[in-house]
Order: structure tokens, then C-alpha cells, then sequence
């Protein structure tokens, strides 16, 4: 996927989410709460918040996901290379399908810093 079209894609899931947040708001409220708790700053900083995310994402295999934590990541100040590391993680723990999703940051982060 180009540049573009994951920024796109990334607006497109932004989009659909504030759908959903309208026809299902205690749900959408309920959520947003937890994450706005669970990513603020701590003992453990939101920007290594954000690269444990995007860690799980790739694991995972959430497009979605790659592309708003590495967004958000390189918006807190992570570095192209602090990312990869991060995502490269996950490559030991779920393997080629880890491997196979790292692509997809490598793209996001070349969509999010044009």
C-alpha cells in the first residue's frame, strides 16, 4: 500500500470509529475512558505506551492498529528506528506472520513522516 492510501486507510478507520461512537456511545465513551486512562503519562511513559501498542499490534496482525501507534509514536517523538525496534519484537513472538505485519510499519512510518 502507498503512502496515501494508508493514510487513507487511517483516516477511513478514524471515520468508521466515530460512526460507531454515535450509534453505540456508552460503548465508544466506555472504551475511549480505558484507553485515555490506560496511555496517559506514568510510571512508564505514554511514547513507550504507544511502542508497546504498536508491539502488540503487529502480533496481532491489526492494520489498523500498525498504522494509529505508529502515527501516535512518531507524534510523542519516537524515532523511525525506536519503532522498528519495538515492532521488531513482536517478529520473536509471533514469527513470520510477525515478520509479514512489520512490512506494514515500515510503510506507516514512511506515510506518517512525508
Amino acid at each position: 500500500m502507498a503512502p496515501n492510501e494508508i493514510k487513507e486507510k487511517y483516516n477511513e478507520f478514524f471515520e468508521y470509529t466515530a460512526k460507531f461512537g454515535a450509534k453505540y456511545p456508552e460503548i465508544a465513551q466506555s472504551f475511549m475512558s480505558l484507553m485515555g486512562n490506560v496511555m496517559q503519562e506514568g510510571t512508564v511513559a505514554t511514547k513507550e505506551k504507544e511502542l508497546i501498542a504498536l508491539g502488540i499490534a503487529v502480533g496481532l496482525r491489526c492494520l489498523p492498529c500498525i498504522y494509529a501507534h505508529t502515527s501516535a509514536a512518531l507524534s510523542l517523538g519516537a524515532t523511525p528506528e525506536e519503532i522498528m525496534e519495538a515492532a521488531s519484537v513482536a517478529i520473536l513472538m509471533a514469527g513470520g506472520p510477525g515478520m509479514a505485519h512489520v512490512v506494514e510499519v515500515m510503510k506507516a512510518i514512511e506515510a506518517f513522516s512525508e
